[in-house]
Parts: C-alpha cells; sequence; structure tokens
C-alpha cells in the first residue's frame, strides 16, 4: 500500500480532487494526517480498478433535491387551494347579500303599494259610512267612482313630480364640493325625513310638495 497526497491520487486515479475527498469521506478510500497534511493509502494495482469502476450515485443524495422540490409545490398548492376557498366563501357571502338585498326592495315596494290600498279601501269606507243612508244607489257609485279616479290621478301626479336629488343637483349647477355636502343631509335625515324618497342608494325629491330649503342652502 502507497501514501500519495491529494493531488497525486486524483491524477494516478484519473479523477478530480474533490472526487478523491469525496470517497475519503464515504469510505471507499482509506486516508491519514501527517503534520497537518491529508495523504491517500492506496493499494498496488489499484488505479485501474478505480479508474474503470463505475461511478456509484447515492440514492439518498440524488433524492433529497426531488423530495425538497415536490414539498414545495405541495405547499405552494395548498397556499393557492386556501386562496380560492377563500374567494369562493366571499363571492357566496356577496351572492346571498345581493339576494337579501333584492328580497327586501320587493317587501318594501309591496308595502308601498299595500298601504296605498288602504289608504283608498278607508277612503271609500269614510265615504260608504256617511253618504249610503243619505244618497241614491246610483249617485254613490258615481261619486266613488270620481274619488277613486281623482285618488289614482293625485298618485301618479305626485309620482311624475318626483325627481332624483342627483339630476335635481346637475340642473342647478351646484359646485362638486357644495352638491357632496347636501348629499351627506340628505343621507343623514333619508330615514326619518318623509320628504325624502330612497330607492337603494338613490334620493328622489318632490319640489312641488316640499321645501328642501332646510337640506340644500
Amino acid at each position: 500500500m502507497s501514501k500519495m497526497s491529494i493531488a497525486d491520487a486524483a491524477l494516478k486515479l484519473g479523477v478530480s480532487k474533490e472526487a478523491i475527498h469525496n470517497r475519503i469521506r464515504r469510505g471507499s478510500l482509506q486516508s491519514i494526517v501527517e503534520d497537518g497534511v491529508k495523504y491517500v493509502l492506496l493499494e498496488q494495482g489499484n488505479s485501474i480498478a478505480n479508474k474503470q469502476a463505475p461511478k456509484r450515485t447515492n440514492p439518498k443524495v440524488a433524492s433529497e433535491p426531488d423530495s425538497r422540490y415536490y414539498k414545495l409545490l405541495e405547499e405552494h398548492n395548498d397556499r393557492l387551494q386556501q386562496k380560492v376557498d377563500k374567494l369562493e366563501g366571499e363571492t357566496k357571502t356577496l351572492r346571498e347579500q345581493k339576494e337579501q338585498m333584492l328580497v327586501q326592495e320587493r317587501i318594501r315596494i309591496e308595502k308601498i303599494y299595500k298601504d296605498k290600498d288602504e289608504q283608498l279601501k278607508n277612503i271609500l269606507n269614510a265615504i260608504s259610512s256617511k253618504f249610503l243612508l243619505n244618497a241614491p244607489a246610483d249617485e254613490f257609485v258615481v261619486e266613488s267612482e270620481e274619488l277613486v279616479e281623482a285618488e289614482i290621478e293625485d298618485e301618479e301626479k305626485e309620482s311624475n313630480d318626483l325627481i332624483s336629488l342627483k339630476k335635481y343637483l346637475k340642473e342647478g349647477n351646484y359646485k362638486d364640493k357644495k352638491s357632496q355636502k347636501i348629499k351627506d343631509r340628505f343621507k343623514k335625515a333619508a330615514k326619518k325625513d318623509n320628504r325624502i324618497v330612497t330607492v337603494g342608494n338613490k334620493y328622489y325629491i318632490n319640489t312641488a310638495k316640499f321645501d328642501y330649503s332646510d337640506l340644500i342652502h
């Protein structure tokens, strides 16, 4: 068995110095350290065998990068799935909120028409109670029909007199800053002020019927 330096051993075996160090770490080559210098111990005639020996790979070392890569992919997929689940949940919530708003708006509109019907019935009942015994049947029917038509005309006129606050401010050439202040006042007063008709996020006013100077000026 001969002793030689790392460089000489690499030259003799026809491999790199790094390969010699790797073989020493794996235990396929013996080495000693003298005076702080590492030497390789080679058997006589071992150069050809080692030179022609097939290079073996360490399955554990080769598989480590693959396992880390697949682990990163799995973590990335998990994060993407969490985002997808979150977006689906938010979409479902928004859809439910929209449906709820539509239901509430429908109920509100139905209530308005129901209240109008009740008012009309009360008018007819009052007329019936007051005049039924004193007026001829034909005259009562005519007067009742006229009152109903007048009520309908009043409702239609009131509806036609409505104008959106946005359109009113635009036609009045209000500046943006002034318009925003007026909108804020209407928004604050809308819930308790029966002069303001609210539909969704829009406000309607009837300037022919009401005075809004306290909110506009």
